[in-house]
């Protein structure tokens, strides 16, 4: 069993002007994701464990090795996250299927060096609904610096058989980030820092 690939799209942004002025260095963010015939679309599947296990691995390590060129190795990626996006005749459960997997988010994780988990959506829509990734910093879930968004869409795609599976990244934070990090806020409010809920 094998995930069923119709087309896989990458996308890319490089900003110069943040905020009406220069950057030091492009800010650039990325993604790419594979469009995926949902094996259980249409009817209720109780177990889904088989495809899981036999989809993660395949797509995990297709989309990494494709985020390892744009961003030119796993060195320059700072920020990462993953997503999917289950067309109509599907459910969010499928969405989260594929995409909340140590078989599938490890090989990013592992070629990146990250310490942190991904950030993840995972929705439901129509063609040309919006994929949104949520990023943070691979090593330091505190760093809002690293907290960014990569959003883009398929014209053609979910089908309403399809799932929209996709990864993203960036080589930096945001040019000019100075709202500071939850640990300042955390030393503000007296909250303990290995204890922040004040639980």
């Amino acid at each position: 069993m094998r995930p069923d690939i119709r087309k896989i799209v990458t996308y890319e942004e490089e900003t110069l002007i943040e905020g009406f002025r220069k950057t030091e260095a492009p800010w650039c963010m990325f993604g790419v994701a594979a469009i995926v015939r949902n094996p259980w679309s249409g009817r209720f599947v109780e177990d889904l464990k088989s495809e899981i296990a036999a989809y993660g691995p395949e797509l995990g390590a297709l989309l990494t090795e494709r985020m390892l060129k744009l961003a030119g190795g796993g060195e320059a990626i700072e920020a990462y996250g993953k997503a999917a996006v289950v067309g109509l005749d599907g459910e969010i459960e499928h969405a989260s299927a594929l995409i909340h997997t140590l078989r599938f988010g490890n090989h990013f994780r592992e070629a990146v060096g990250a310490k942190s988990y991904l950030a993840f959506t995972n929705t439901r829509g129509p063609a040309n609904a919006p994929v949104s990734i949520p990023l943070m910093d691979k090593n330091d879930a505190g760093r809002r610096s690293h907290y960014l968004t990569l959003q883009f869409s398929v014209p053609d795609a979910p089908r309403a058989d399809e799932i929209v599976v996709a990864l993203a990244g960036a080589t930096s934070g945001r040019p000019f980030h100075r709202i500071g990090d939850r640990y300042q806020d955390l030393k503000e409010m007296g909250h303990d820092l290995d204890n922040p809920a004040a639980i």
